[in-house]
Parts: C-alpha cells; sequence; structure tokens
C-alpha cells in the first residue's frame, strides 16, 4: 500500500504545482445522501443503507491569465476533503483528501466536478474478525468523485448556493485483494461562500489560430505493485513498455496509437496457483504469463496535466485473463516539451488490475 499512497501523492503534488497563483477563492460545503450501486452481485450483501456523508472544499479561481482558462471557461482548481459514513458495520466509514478541478458550462450555471485523491477505511477486510467486507481489501484506498451542480455564486452578499448529483468510488485498484470496490450515487446540496468582496473580471484576449504539430513518438515505463483476486496470494511487481505515436489535432487534444508488452508476476503466480488447485480448468501451469496489446487513445491537454484515455485489445495473449479488451484511464504531467510522468488506471472493463506509476519521453 505504501506504492498507492506514493503514487496519489505525487499526482496531486503535480496538480496543485501546476498551477499559477490567481486573485480570489472560495470555499463550499455540500451534504449528500444515496445508495450504493450494484455493480457486482457479490456486494449484495453490503447493501443495506442510505450512505450520507459531507464534502469540504477550498477552490482557486481562474480569469483567464493564461490561455488555457480561456480555452477551459475559466475553471476553478482546488482541494476537497470527504466524510462518508456507508451505513453498514462491515463497511464502516470512509476519510477521504481530493485535488480536483471545477469546469463551467451554461453561463457558469453548471458546474462539473472532478476529484481524484486517497480515502482511509475504518474497517478493511480481515480474514478472521471483518470476512464480510470484499469490497476494501485496505485501509488506504484510491477514490474518484464527479460532481454535477447547478450552482448560482453571489446570491446574496458573499454566499451561494449549489445542488445536483455526485457520484463517489472507493477502490484499491488491485493492489491488494479483495476488491470489489463501492460507488455511491448521491444527491447533494451545498452552500459557497466567496474570501474576497468582489470578483474580478473574466480576460479573453485568445487568438483563434489554427494549432499544429508534427506526429510525436513516445516511450514509457509503468510499474508498481498488485495482486490476483485471490485473498492472501501475495503482492507482486508488474513492469509495463510502451511505444506509441501521437499527433496534435488542437491545443486541447490528440489522439494515440501504439503498444504495450506486460510483464505481471501476479499472472505467473496465478498460473500456477490454478494448475494446482483447480486441475478441472486444464491449466498446465506453463503457460506463457506476459501479454502484448495495441492501443488507441486520445490525450486532453489542460495545462502542464492531460487526461489520458486508451483503449487495447491484446495481440499475443496465451492465458485467458479477463478477457483481451484493456482499457488505461489517468493523469499525465509535463515536465518541459519532453518529459512526463502519469499516474493511470489499468482495467477490463468495470475491473482494476493496476493503479500504474510511468515516466515517459515525448520525442
Amino acid at each position: 500500500m505504501k506504492q498507492l499512497v506514493t503514487y496519489t501523492f505525487l499526482f496531486c503534488c503535480a496538480f496543485i504545482f501546476a498551477q499559477e497563483k490567481q486573485t480570489t477563492s472560495t470555499f463550499d460545503v455540500n451534504y449528500f445522501k444515496g445508495n450504493i450501486a450494484l455493480h457486482n452481485d457479490d456486494i449484495l450483501h453490503l447493501i443495506n443503507g442510505h450512505p450520507e456523508g459531507f464534502i469540504l472544499s477550498w477552490n482557486k479561481k481562474t480569469f483567464g491569465h493564461q490561455a488555457w482558462e480561456q480555452r477551459y471557461n475559466y475553471p476553478d482548481y482546488g482541494v476537497s476533503f470527504a466524510y462518508q459514513n456507508l451505513k453498514n458495520e462491515v463497511l464502516g466509514n470512509n476519510y477521504s483528501l481530493y485535488a480536483h478541478y471545477n469546469f463551467y458550462f451554461f453561463k457558469r450555471n453548471l458546474m462539473l466536478r472532478i476529484g481524484q485523491g486517497l480515502a482511509y477505511t475504518t474497517n478493511p477486510y480481515d480474514k478472521v474478525d471483518n470476512h464480510k467486507n470484499i469490497a476494501f481489501g485496505s485501509r488506504l484506498l484510491s477514490s474518484t468523485y464527479l460532481m454535477l451542480n447547478y450552482k448560482k455564486e453571489r446570491l446574496f452578499d458573499r454566499f451561494g448556493f449549489q445542488t445536483g448529483l455526485s457520484l463517489i468510488h472507493y477502490s484499491n485498484a488491485n493492489v491488494k485483494a479483495p476488491n470489489t470496490s463501492v460507488n455511491s450515487i448521491t444527491f447533494n446540496v451545498g452552500l459557497t461562500y466567496n474570501l474576497e468582496e468582489e470578483t474580478p473580471e473574466y480576460i479573453y484576449n485568445l487568438l483563434e489560430e489554427k494549432f499544429t504539430e508534427s506526429i510525436k513518438f513516445n516511450f514509457a515505463l509503468r510499474s508498481g505493485i498488485n495482486e490476483s483476486d485471490v485473498v492472501g496470494s501475495g503482492q507482486y511487481p508488474f513492469l509495463v513498455v510502451s511505444a506509441y505515436a501521437d499527433k496534435r489535432l488542437s491545443h486541447k487534444s490528440a489522439v494515440q496509437l501504439g503498444v504495450d508488452v506486460f510483464f505481471s508476476q501476479f499472472l505467473e503466480e496465478l498460473i500456477y496457483y490454478k494448475s494446482v488447485a483447480f486441475p478441472e480448468d486444464n491449466v498446465s501451469g506453463d503457460e506463457d504469463w506476459k501479454r502484448i496489446g495495441v492501443f488507441a487513445g486520445h490525450e486532453l491537454f489542460i495545462n502542464k496535466l492531460s487526461v489520458v484515455t486508451q483503449l487495447g485489445y491484446y495481440v499475443y495473449y496465451p492465458y485467458d485473463f479477463e478477457g483481451r479488451t484493456y482499457f488505461r484511464v489517468g493523469m499525465k504531467r509535463y515536465f518541459g516539451d519532453k518529459i512526463f510522468g502519469a499516474l493511470t488506471l489499468k482495467s477490463h472493463g468495470a475491473k482494476a488490475e493496476a493503479v500504474e506509476l510511468g515516466v515517459g519521453i515525448r520525442l
């Protein structure tokens, strides 16, 4: 779990340090209540109440001093703290810390918040004391939350109002089993408070010039630790070697096409376990645990950060594990024009395989 803490800490630091000093900020507090979504029948016994809690956030506003702020309609960035009572003694309570962005639409009345961070759960799985909690195999979890709100700032004096829907996701991304995860769909209502008396004017001096760039070649190494779904099978390191080309389509977007080579030691151990424990599955134990995939992807650039989404297919797949299609989603942080760091999640549909910490070069 130390690696998971490090990954998320690095991401949050990169998120904050990627921004420039602006001129005003706000606080907001939201109460939420809702339901745990049944994304997996195995967690049915864990759904017996309506989770509730609160989210306390600090937001730094932008006003167009940089071109990217104008392109994204002057977003906010900030940090959030959340408390959630999952209304189940088996699951316990969760405390979370996030870095987030707020994006605005429809004359800034509609706000979409995207937050990523770490959560601490009070009652994780224990084979003796809490064997029913198959959702959280560790105390420390990664967490993502989305908030779609109608928002009205300065409804009276410095106070404002917001309300809408939130989705809160907890998982340790198979760093340690078990890990079926929990998704809460909630209704939230809250108040906002502006720290300054007046809001500065938004700057708009963006020149709509066409942006073009030649094809670039990227090489990346990703690593971390993970465990199969067999509880107690052990945590093992993995390595992913990636090579891909990208073509920048605009200031905001690029498309990607490339190849991944996966060296996943947990899979080697799982193959051996299956060959011994389940002879009826016809696993010999000699199957190759390496995999090769090809992928297509998209990269969305936000200042020095970017959001990466990729869809892959294994072309070398000697052992059947969760299907031939895989997904990757995450964040990249550029250091100069060529070097980047990345924090990504690899999954097969809704089934996470690993959190990947990566470094790369774009030539």
